[in-house]
């Protein structure tokens, strides 16, 4: 961007929901005003909960659903990949985003999120990368109104950010009208909500046994810093996140004990 022009060169869009999403939509609709050039390329079906997986063992189909508009038979990995690598050519994006996904990513959630996932692909591409979440209480009515309304804003003010931090800015919007939202404030990812996977057995027409898995989720134990806690008073979250996990407190602990055992 420069003095005279505010918009972003080129964009490009994926979610994990599915490239017939209402929040892809809104996405779509929000990029429009934040760049010249937006490229959409995001799954052809639901690909919730698949994290950061590319497709390595089973071939990706493409369907052109416009003009710089493709579906991908994929996981959003492959999407972003493909896009990339691929589809947009010689066209590089100068932000990756992803969203807007249907429920909050909170906590150790972002672990399996599709929607966190794309972002962290992009990352690994050297892009610079932003996860945008909506959060809900009533899956029947989610307030797409309030990421319309405040994705814009928060968006230009994270691009700069993140065109120099190697991190991937996962973005939550809270469950309340726009008028009603608290400023974007920085957090800290927390432990989130879930508190296990459950599996739930099932018997189909046939007779044959399948399984559905579930997150169990509940109040957790949350920082005053954390995205949850942050959502739920109302603000609008954003955490710094990248790919190194190692637990420090741990690696001291072992590099003690294997010395002391060496």
């Amino acid at each position: 961007m420069t003095a005279t022009d505010t918009k972003l060169p080129c964009v490009l869009l994926t979610n994990d929901d599915g490239i017939d999403a209402p929040g892809l939509a809104v996405l779509e609709a929000v990029a429009a005003e934040l760049a010249h050039e937006v490229w959409v390329v995001a799954p052809e079906h639901d690909q919730s909960g698949t994290s950061h997986s590319i497709s390595l063992h089973t071939p990706l189909r493409v369907s052109r659903r416009g003009e710089r508009r493709f579906g991908v038979l994929g996981t959003p990995g492959d999407c972003v990949v493909m896009a990339v690598r691929q589809l947009m050519g010689d066209v590089r994006p100068s932000l990756v985003l992803s969203g807007i996904n249907r429920g909050g990513n909170l906590g150790v959630e972002t672990m399996f999120s599709g929607t966190v996932g794309a972002a962290m692909t992009g990352l690994l591409l050297g892009l610079p990368s932003i996860a945008l979440s909506q959060t809900f209480r009533d899956r029947e009515r989610v307030r797409w109104d309030t990421a319309r309304a405040l994705a814009p804003d928060v968006i230009r003010r994270l691009a700069a950010v993140a065109h120099d931090a190697p991190v991937c800015l996962n973005v939550n919007f809270p469950d309340i009208d726009a008028s009603a939202a608290g400023p974007l404030t920085v957090t800290r990812q927390g432990v989130g909500l879930v508190q296990g996977i459950d599996v739930v057995p099932q018997i189909d027409p046939r007779g044959m046994d399948y399984h559905w898995l579930r997150f169990n989720r509940g109040p957790r134990e949350n920082g005053p810093d954390s995205e949850t806690t942050v959502v739920n008073s109302g603000r609008v979250s954003v955490t710094p996140l990248h790919f190194e996990r190692t637990d420090e407190n741990t690696f001291v602990t072992l590099q003690a004990a294997l010395g002391a055992a060496a």
